[in-house]
């Protein structure tokens, strides 16, 4: 094992050390340690670690960490097409790249500011906040296929992107090398709000077209609020963001549950609010099992956060009492967002 605890690579800051550990600074050696990991049955890809929740006792395999940068403006395929195409190294940090094409008047991504990791893995988890997800601006991605070995690129239209889904999360095993994007471009307006709560703290009505820079400054006031923007100083921000994705019911079952339940039209199904579920189970902001360093959020109830010192099972324990809670409370079953890393959701 080595010395790096993936711990420190993680915004839950938990995990034990790492079997092997290799950086990849630049796309060759990216895909050179990519290669080199597959000779290993163990091996796991980590960016920004905001989506791991990884075992106490580590991981025995090789760990390759996604720390490439670069963002290039390239010409579009269609020449005279409106709008930008932008290709990004997956190493890029999400956030931060979001800033950029605010900053150089690019349209499309600026109401998903503040969320936590890198570029390449926005795709597997088709990342989405406030209206927007990220197949509204995805187009490609450069892909190197484990199973094959072969580097190129794979459209969007490929990946089945559906809520918080792709088939690089379930199935397409391989590491995400360059996201490509088509942005617009305007002066003072963004895209179409399309969320009722932005629109709502913007002062506008659903449809208006806002500044980006106004829309990323409020999505930005409105994470934070909700412990959702990484800060050190704020154990509440130590969390994987929202732990459980939003149940899809059929529309039959969503008409058992109690009529103020928040719902959403998801095709010819229902989604419902995993937060109202777990706070009306009776799991609220803050509340933490005996002797656990581990707690729900004193700023969202759908965070489960690291107070300081706790442990990967005090982590996953936590989230098994919210499933069982919600379970038996509604008869919904609430499935996790973070990748687990070793046997600790195995049991949800």
């Amino acid at each position: 094992m080595t010395d790096t605890v993936l711990a420190d690579l993680t915004t839950l800051r938990v995990g034990g050390p790492a079997g092997t550990l290799l950086t990849a600074t630049t796309t060759d050696e990216l895909v050179a340690h990519a290669r080199t990991a597959w000779a290993d049955d163990d091996w796991l890809v980590v960016g920004g670690g905001s989506n791991l929740l990884v075992a106490d006792a580590g991981f025995d395999g090789t760990v390759v960490l996604v720390r490439t940068r670069g963002v290039e403006e390239v010409p579009p395929d269609v020449p005279g097409a409106d709008g930008v195409t932008v290709r990004v190294a997956a190493g890029e940090p999400w956030d931060a790249f979001v800033a950029s094409t605010v900053a150089r008047g690019w349209t499309g991504l600026e109401a998903l500011s503040g969320i936590p990791g890198t570029v390449g893995a926005a795709p597997v988890q088709n990342i989405g906040a406030y209206g927007v997800e990220l197949s509204d601006v995805l187009t490609r991605i450069e892909f190197l296929d484990a199973a094959t070995g072969e580097r190129a690129w794979v459209p969007a239209a490929e990946l089945a992107l559906g809520y918080r889904s792709s088939t690089l999360k379930h199935g397409r095993r391989g590491v995400v090398l360059t996201v490509e994007f088509h942005l617009g471009v305007a002066a003072d307006a963004g895209v179409p709000v399309r969320y009722a709560q932005l629109a709502g703290s913007l002062g506008v009505e659903l449809g208006d077209r806002v500044a980006p820079a106004t829309v990323r400054d409020e999505v930005l006031r409105l994470r934070a609020s909700k412990g959702m923007v990484l800060d050190d100083a704020d154990p509440d921000t130590w969390s994987a963001g929202s732990f459980f994705t939003n149940p899809i019911v059929s529309a039959s079952f969503a008409e058992t549950l109690p009529t103020e339940a928040p719902r959403w039209p998801a095709g010819d199904d229902v989604k419902l609010s995993a937060a109202w579920l777990i706070e009306h189970a009776g799991v609220h902001r803050g509340y933490a099992l005996p002797g656990s360093c581990a707690a729900i959020s004193s700023k969202h109830t759908l965070a489960l956060t690291n107070r300081g010192g706790a442990s990967a099972a005090q982590v996953a324990e936590l989230a098994r009492y919210v499933q069982v809670t919600v379970l038996n409370r509604f008869g919904v079953a609430l499935v996790p967002e973070p990748v687990a890393v070793g046997d600790l959701l195995a049991a949800s």
